[in-house]
């Protein structure tokens, strides 16, 4: 077994300590002794219901004591009555109730008596109560006149107290009692005066026995009342009552205390009991009873008083409340008075017990015994149960106090002391061993201690041994006393070691030595690694509502595993294992979690740990931030007709300072119940001069504001009105609107609800042509416009806007110049011409509107234009008109992705905010051919180890006549890397497919096709194959290659391979926009792609990339031609830029691209490739 020790440690050595430990260690059975009474009866009520009662009384000593038993003085021989049971080396005895047991009554006394002396108990007394009961008897009935006092006798008969009386009738229905029928302490019944209503033949008195659970009831009693009648009396009965109580009427009269005790008389009460004080008095009317001390004071808690004021109680009766105390009873007739003289008296009580205990031969004793109480209680003196002799006693012996010298073994005895007074008796025992024996080490030898580092070790030698023994401690087989600092070793025989370390591990032997002999044991101490804890985070600061997660990470010995154990507190309060608040607050062994946390979860927040040998904590404390509390108490002051102070205290700021505070204020005429700011104090300031306006009736409120973010608003200030005032301000953003040609409309910012300043709010508009010498026209208005027709078209007004209201006007307004308004331009752009650019591109030149033909602001310049006709099959087209915009005054603009080799028209008008202007005569042009687009497919119709036959497709738009076609090729590997490029010329326009000889056996090659007009040629399409192995598919391609079978497969193949490239393609350029580039891909024109060149800068296809190696363009050189625009010179489409494709702008203006142009020749180029 393990027991924990504790000290800070250096091992070296203790030196002797001498311990006198016969007082302080019960004495081992083993050891002869004298006997001790170990449990005993006390008072004992033997209830007729019980079956048997119990005596009790135990001791032990050595040798086993014997018992005898005194009753009321006498010897008790227990087996002289059958009814008693009796016990083995035991005093306890059981008397069997088997009916009347009144002879078992009485106090009795038990003696434990051994070779050495006798112990003796104290007085048990038995009560054996008898069975109450009234005696029979015959009450004669009383007969009283009405105002008379009567008293009804209970007489209760004799029982175990407490004892109840109840009055009450033949119903069981209490008798109502007051001032004037009362019931005494002893259970009479007492009426001042009597009335003809208490006239009853049933007045029963009951007295209950609780602990003898009986209930006995007294013979009815007969009470008449009657009037009191004269010769004469022949009024009414009312009449005759009151004469009668005129003539009984009379001062009061004590009946307790009855007069024949006098005037006053004397009580004892016992310290700590209850004093009862009793004055009942008759007479008529009724006496009022009253209580007061007469010496001293009255108790500081004001005395109760029961029974309708006739009964003074006080209860834990101390020796303050000794004194005279007085009752008065009293009516209109006169006083009845009476004096308690109280004595307040208590039983003995012990100030000095005589203390045993166990001494060595040749040593001195002196037993000390006083007691105080009152009376002062007799002192006796008793040897083993019997009164001393002084005169064979060879000690000293005095009331208080016994000595004897040179104690030898035979002087060992029970000593008794008795103190007694009228209140009682108390015992005291000493016994006083006188012994000579060797050490005896109580602590088992070989127990195994263990604590942990720094804590101090404990390891125990109790011992016992007369003479006293010297102890001392060693440690792994030294002979040498432990002794230094770290050592301690308490009077009991335990070795402190303060402060352990690891080396203080080992075996520890405690020795114990008197005159008589010599005893030793061995002790064994482990040191275990102390518990280490630490909780993160250590102070964490959570915004209310979050969550919060605290971790208790543990460090601990591994021999206290299975002790170990976790716990958690706030605030010094454990929280309970399970989850707490619904969930809210979790706890799983060494984590805490918080969720939607509150205010009230702030606190220290402890982890503790505990193992066998130590216990550590680890805290952090919680901090939660909330936004502030509300401003309160807000003040008003200072009061003036633009400004006034306002206070308020700040609320708690839940961890976080205010860093600023918002007041707000609202009105109540123009937007009642409508917040607004209007003012911020930086901080945390609590007070800010307020500049207010006029005409409004205010209230304040405050928001502060913290780190988290705004409290609540503050309940509103009182209202504070401000007087009004003429305007301080006039409108502003003054401005002309006309929608309509010989049209004025003028408008402005109407002034805010706080800008107004008083009532009757209107605007003095005030307008005038501009140089023109004219007075000003005027008009007061209560909106915020004014419209005047009749005006010049486009004409500029000087204008002004004066705020005006009851009190007077605002400041001298500025003047704000604005036009009339406008009307569609009246004429249309001359000089109309267009420079071709290339195939789809065009500059249109004009020659704009004279200014007083614009009849307005002029904002720009529309150019239409619209298809007429191919110049390739002369189809005449639908008239789709197309448009561009060019903004601002100019006179040319570029009209962009144009079909090429075709013929259009175009016309050129102004415009304005009002609307279009008539559009100039219709000009024709033409625009020259254009490179072919791409041709619809590139197929593999059959292949063989050294050649290939292709076809393809007529391009989607020729944009010209075509001239023929360009057919290249060249290998590529598994790397992707290529070869160089071959090229075939095909002239021959109408030829659609080719063969290819001479090429390379297991070879994968790629292949381009581009249609070609006179201006060069447009995109390559594309498509890869792998020829046949040497010899390998000769034979057999040679006999399915003309199988329809196989002809089917190859093109199911060839168009399975297609729409794969072309999901491939769309999903590439998935997201892109529908643009000018998409037309390019099957219009290239080579003319246009150098003028993006040019104006554009430069783009690239993200699709197809140069093969690598292939490095040389088409024919060497790029021949452009076209202008340098910036793109200004392309106007605004219908939608958006362009009518035809909507989205010109957007492709130059996104990814470009940079390819070969106007090419006429035939060499290695460069051409992309389709990942």
């Amino acid at each position: 077994m393990e027991m924990l020790l504790s000290t800070k440690g250096i091992t070296i050595c203790l030196f002797f300590i001498v311990l006198s430990l016969a007082a302080a260690i019960e004495i081992p059975l083993s050891v002869s002794q004298l006997p001790t009474i170990t449990e005993q009866s006390h008072t004992q009520v033997a209830y007729p219901f019980d079956e048997d009662f119990t005596i009790k009384c135990e001791a032990r000593g050595n040798p086993q004591p014997t018992f005898n038993w005194t009753k009321d003085g006498k010897p008790f021989d227990l087996s002289s009555d059958p009814r008693i049971v009796t016990s083995n080396n035991s005093g306890t005895f059981v008397i069997q109730n088997r009916g009347i047991i009144n002879n078992f009554q009485g106090k009795y006394r038990c003696f434990a008596s051994n070779l050495l002396g006798t112990a003796m108990s104290e007085e048990i007394e038995l009560i054996v109560p008898s069975v109450p009961k009234f005696p029979k008897e015959k009450i004669e009935p009383l007969d009283v006149e009405h105002g008379d006092s009567v008293i009804l006798h209970c007489n209760p008969p004799k029982g175990i107290p407490p004892l109840h009386i109840y009055w009450m009738n033949i119903d069981l229905q209490h008798i109502p009692q007051d001032e004037r029928v009362s019931m005494s302490l002893k259970g009479d019944l007492y009426f001042a005066n009597v009335e003809e209503s208490d006239s009853r033949s049933d007045y029963c008195c009951f007295a209950a026995f609780p602990r003898l659970r009986t209930i006995v009831q007294k013979m009815p009693m007969t009470l008449k009342v009657s009037r009191l009648k004269h010769a004469n009396d022949s009024g009414s009965p009312n009449a005759a009552v009151t004469k009668a109580n005129f003539i009984k009427e009379r001062k009061p009269r004590l009946l307790i205390p009855p007069e024949s005790a006098g005037s006053s008389s004397s009580v004892t009460v016992i310290k700590g009991g209850v004093l009862l004080l009793e004055c009942i008095a008759e007479g008529l009317p009724t006496p009022h009873l009253s209580w007061v001390k007469i010496t001293g004071n009255m108790p500081k808690d004001e005395p109760e008083t029961e029974n309708f004021g006739k009964t003074l109680k006080i209860e834990q009766v101390t020796a303050a409340d000794e004194g005279t105390y007085q009752c008065t009873a009293s009516n209109p007739m006169g006083r009845a008075r009476h004096e308690f003289h109280v004595h307040v008296e208590e039983p003995p009580q012990w100030l000095k017990k005589p203390q045993g205990g166990v001494y060595s031969v040749g040593t001195n004793l002196v037993l000390l015994c006083e007691a105080i109480g009152s009376p002062e209680p007799s002192i006796q003196w008793k040897l083993n149960g019997m009164p001393i002799d002084g005169r064979t006693f060879r000690g000293r012996i005095s009331t208080r106090e016994i000595s004897l010298t040179n104690l030898q073994l035979q002087d060992s005895a029970v000593f008794q002391c008795e103190a007694t007074n009228k209140h009682g008796t108390i015992l005291a025992s000493a016994n006083v061993n006188v012994l000579d024996i060797a050490p005896l080490i109580l602590t088992p030898d070989g127990e195994n201690y263990a604590t942990v580092v720094g804590y101090s070790a404990f390891l125990h030698c109790d011992i016992f041994a007369s003479p006293a023994a010297d102890v001392k401690w060693t440690k792994d087989e030294s002979i040498e006393p432990l002794s230094t600092f770290r050592y301690n070793l308490n009077k009991n025989g335990t070795l402190e070691i303060r402060d352990t370390k690891k080396e203080d591990s080992g075996s520890y032997d405690c020795w114990a030595t008197n005159s008589v002999g010599k005893r030793a044991i061995t002790a064994n101490l482990d040191i275990r690694d102390a518990t280490k804890l630490v909780v993160t985070p250590k102070n964490p600061r959570v915004l209310k509502s979050h969550s919060i997660l605290l971790k208790c990470q543990a460090e601990y010995d591994s021999h206290l595993k299975h002790s170990f154990k976790l716990s958690w507190r706030k605030d010094g309060d454990e929280l309970p294992v399970n989850s707490t608040e619904g969930g809210r607050i979790i706890l799983d062994r060494d984590t805490l979690f918080i969720s939607s946390v509150l205010l009230e979860d702030q606190g220290v927040y402890t982890c503790v740990a505990s193992t066998a040998l130590d216990a550590a904590e680890a805290e952090a404390q919680l901090i939660v931030l909330d936004v502030p509390d509300p401003p309160e108490d807000l003040q008003l002051s200072e009061n003036q007709n633009r400004s006034v102070r306002l206070s308020w205290r700040a609320g708690a700021s839940h961890n976080s300072p205010v860093n600023e505070s918002i007041i707000e204020f609202e009105e109540n005429h123009l937007e009642p119940g409508r917040w607004q700011e209007l003012s911020r104090v930086p901080g945390n300031g609590t007070t800010a001069l307020l500049s207010l306006a006029p005409y409004v009736n205010y209230q304040f409120r405050v928001v502060s504001v913290n780190a988290v973010g705004r409290s609540q608003p503050s309940k509103p200030s009182l209202r504070y009105a401000t007087p009004p005032a003429a305007p301080d301000k006039n409108p502003e953003n003054i401005r002309v609107e006309s929608s309509e040609p010989n049209e004025l409309v003028m408008k402005w910012e109407p002034l805010k609800a706080l800008e107004r300043n008083g009532p009757g709010l209107e605007y003095r508009v005030s307008w005038r042509q501009r140089g023109v010498e004219s007075e000003w026209n005027e008009e007061l208005v209560k909106k915020h416009s004014l419209s005047v027709r009749n005006v010049p078209t486009f004409v500029p007004y000087e204008i002004k806007v004066q705020a005006v209201n009851d009190l007077g006007s605002g400041p001298e307004p500025n003047i704000t110049v604005g036009y009339s308004g406008e009307d569609v331009p009246d004429a249309a752009p001359s000089g109309v011409s267009v420079e071709i650019v290339n195939s789809t591109l065009v500059r249109v030149f004009w020659l704009g509107i004279p200014r007083d033909r614009v009849r307005g602001h002029l904002r720009g310049y529309k150019v239409n234009w619209w298809k007429t006709k191919s110049m390739l099959d002369g189809k005449r087209h639908h008239q789709e008109k197309h448009f561009l915009k060019f903004e601002g005054d100019r006179n040319s603009g570029m009209i962009p992705g144009l079909d090429p080799f075709s013929e259009f028209h175009l016309t050129v008008l102004a415009f304005n905010s009002r609307g279009d202007g008539p559009e100039s005569s219709p000009l024709m042009f033409e625009t020259p051919e254009g490179v072919p687009e791409q041709p619809r497919f590139l197929r593999i119709m059959s292949f063989d180890e050294d050649s290939v036959t292709l076809s393809w497709g007529l391009p989607k738009k020729a944009n010209g006549h075509l001239t023929g076609y360009i057919l290249q090729y060249q290998i590529i590997n598994e790397t992707r890397a290529v070869g160089a490029v071959s090229d075939v010329s095909v002239s021959n326009r109408s030829v659609q497919s080719w063969r290819l000889a001479g090429l390379s056996p297991s070879t994968r090659y790629k292949f381009y096709i581009k249609a070609c007009t006179a201006k060069g040629c447009g995109k390559a399409a594309t498509e890869e194959g792998l020829t046949l192995a040497q010899g390998a598919y000769a034979g057999i391609y040679e006999g399915i290659s003309t199988q329809g079978w196989f002809i089917g497969l190859m093109c199911a193949i060839a168009l399975l391979t297609l729409l794969l490239l072309t999901i491939c393609f769309v999903r590439r350029n998935k997201g892109g926009k529908y643009s000018v580039k998409e037309k390019e891909d099957l219009h290239p024109d080579p003319e246009a792609q150098s003028i993006k060149d040019e104006i554009f800068g430069e783009y690239s296809d993200s699709d197809e990339k140069p093969l690598k190696g292939s490095l040389q363009s088409l024919n060497g050189d790029i021949k452009a031609t076209g202008s340098a625009d910036s793109l200004v010179d392309y106007g605004e489409g219908e939608h958006g830029m362009f009518n035809e494709d909507g989205s010109f702008i957007g492709a130059y203006s996104g990814s470009k691209e940079k390819g070969s142009v106007e090419s006429t020749g035939s060499s290695t180029a460069t051409f992309p490739l389709h990942a």
